[in-house]
């Protein structure tokens, strides 16, 4: 089995660039959601449809992104 309809997108989720995956791997869509720097994934969810897949794994990425403190740097 081949996985199918990748697709890969970048966009802005609280402040954060994040980078969007999904396919479909026989039935079942799958989701992955990392940070552009450095690219860690922090979300993955599954689903009977592509935007199902999206929407779990965008909510969590949402909730972990909110936990997430912030230091400003100064030159």
């Amino acid at each position: 089995m081949n996985a199918e309809g990748y697709r890969k997108r970048r966009q802005e989720l609280a402040g954060w660039a994040i980078e969007i995956e999904s396919y479909k791997f026989g039935d079942i869509f799958y989701c992955t959601i990392n940070n552009v720097d450095p690219g860690a994934r922090f979300a993955r969810a599954e689903g009977p449809t592509r935007e199902d897949a999206e929407a779990g794994a965008l909510a969590k990425a949402e909730r972990y992104l909110a936990q997430t403190r912030r230091f400003t740097t100064t030159r």
